[in-house]
């Protein structure tokens, strides 16, 4: 199927002239489009946020764009180093990523050991740790590796924060407290960006799927310490085509294998995707 010509508008988080792009199929190469609209290095792109400019992670650019949303891309800034010592098991963060290389904090925990530490803000992306680069590896795997330190060893976090505008200095992103922005969108269509294979048109999600997806992500984030909603729509759409939870955990292991999901997280995600779909008929 041919790719869907579509033009979307964009621009720098932190500020730019609008740009338009078009042809892209995954994330990746949506990210290679915005570069050449603004003369920059696709790998400057952090994360992209749809119809706002602000570093909200509930606008996150994930694996579906409605087909009238502003596109806003956030860019390197400054680059910080933290000492952290792990006095708990949890440090208090949640890791994504963007699907193109870099694993960023997407949310910190109230009074975790991260949430004391001023420097470090939702938005930011983990360069290293220990001054050991993590470019390239995905929000599991980070997450995994923070788990893994050591109690009581200090260790060194190098951050790379988004490059912000004026208005956007100084202020540490907590849950937000402002007036939701106007959606842009109709949210009838949306076009899905796949890793492999051509991005398509589809409708939106539908609520079962939308309710489905959500109960997902939460479980990954208690389970695995990262949020992903493109990862969580996946599982509820590969979870439509099994009968029962051993056929979904042997589909997941075809899909998804390098996740090595255990059975009890497989087993709490198919009761959870059951629980929704009862909920809304």
């Amino acid at each position: 199927r041919a790719r869907p010509r579509l033009v979307f508008r964009t621009q720098l988080a932190h500020g730019s002239p609008t740009g338009k792009i078009e042809g892209f199929t995954n994330v990746r190469e949506l990210y290679a489009k915005i570069a050449e609209a603004f003369g920059i290095a696709p790998t400057e792109i952090l994360f992209c946020t749809l119809n706002s400019h602000k570093v909200d992670m509930q606008k996150l650019l994930g694996g579906q764009i409605g087909l009238e949303d502003f596109i806003f891309a956030h860019v390197r800034g400054e680059t910080k180093e933290v000492e952290v010592t792990k006095t708990e098991d949890a440090l208090g963060l949640t890791i994504t990523d963007n699907g193109a290389g870099y694993a960023f904090i997407k949310r910190i925990k109230e009074g975790s050991i991260i949430n004391r530490i001023e420097a470090v803000c939702v938005g930011d992306s983990i360069e290293a740790i220990n001054d050991h680069s993590i470019v390239g590896c995905r929000h599991y795997e980070v997450a995994k590796m923070l788990r893994e330190l050591p109690k009581s060893q200090p260790f060194t976090l190098r951050l790379v924060q988004p490059k912000r505008a004026f208005d956007m200095i100084g202020q540490r992103s907590r849950p937000s407290k402002c007036p939701v922005e106007a959606k842009v969108t109709s949210g009838r269509e949306t076009l899905r960006l796949r890793s492999g294979g051509a991005a398509t048109v589809e409708e939106a999600p539908s609520e079962f799927e939308e309710e489905a997806s959500q109960k997902v992500d939460d479980l990954l984030e208690s389970y695995m310490g990262i949020r992903d909603p493109e990862l969580a729509s996946t599982m509820v759409e590969t979870s439509k085509k099994t009968l029962s939870v051993q056929e979904f955990a042997r589909c997941l292991d075809s899909v998804l294998g390098e996740f090595a999901f255990p059975d009890e997280f497989v087993v709490e995600v198919w009761a959870a995707i059951s629980e929704a779909r009862e909920a809304c008929g």
